[in-house]
């Protein structure tokens, strides 16, 4: 089963979701803010963290940003914001999901079963491994992308928008579309991480094969491999 890390600096609420979740047959870590996260991780496999964005020292925003310089396992923000500019920054800065108190312990680990799901894949259905564009390869079952031979280390949401990209070559989605099928989000809120998450998909992807997404102006993106 699954090892979820809980970083909140309040204890009662730690105390509520750990139950939560061993309730349901999640094993658990506790870290009290940024600082214990960090060292929780460098000891522990973590499968999922749950993090919240109001403590003191270190934001849950400040955290999630130093994970995603060395991790890309699936993070879900929790906090008692419900606006909508918080969850866009979450969302841009890498979390895979949002969860606003109060909250139910079923809505707490359906949410968690969902990500863990798209982050192993099992949302994905294929018949092949591999997808091969011009020097890009992106193995199905390993959830790893190369360039040239290299190893492109992507977070989530930036494999899951390549392998949308790649498997649907020359269609064009929009902004929305993306959000909907990559976040699960339909709001008419702002779409600045999907821009944010292309800027860096194609700069990881380097200036070889980062072109072959291509900005639509005034729709969105497409993938094309140049010929």
């Amino acid at each position: 089963m699954a090892t979820i890390l809980i970083v909140d600096d309040e204890q009662d609420m730690r105390n509520l979701i750990n139950v939560m979740l061993r309730q349901s047959g999640f094993q658990t870590l506790q870290a009290s803010g940024g600082n214990d996260a960090f060292k929780t991780l460098s000891e522990y496999q973590v499968d999922l963290i749950i993090l919240d964005v109001m403590m003191p020292q270190m934001d849950g925003f400040e955290v999630c940003t130093e994970i995603r310089k060395k991790s890309d396992v699936p993070i879900i923000f929790l906090t008692a914001k419900d606006a909508n500019e918080d969850k866009v920054k979450g969302l841009t800065i890498g979390a895979d999901d949002y969860v606003v108190k109060p909250f139910t312990s079923n809505e707490l680990v359906a949410r968690i079963q969902a990500v863990l799901r798209r982050a192993s894949g099992e949302m994905i259905e294929v018949a092949n491994k591999l997808i091969l564009k011009g020097p890009i390869k992106l193995d199905e079952v390993s959830r790893k992308v190369y360039v040239s031979g290299n190893v492109i280390p992507l977070t989530l949401k930036e494999f899951e928008l390549l392998h949308l990209f790649m498997e649907n070559e020359n269609v064009v989605y929009t902004r929305e579309q993306l959000l909907e099928i990559i976040w699960s989000l339909n709001y008419g809120g702002g779409t600045r991480t999907v821009d944010t998450h292309i800027k860096t998909l194609r700069l990881k992807l380097g200036p070889e094969a980062g072109q072959f997404i291509h900005t639509v102006w005034g729709l969105g993106y497409r993938f094309e491999v140049s010929k």
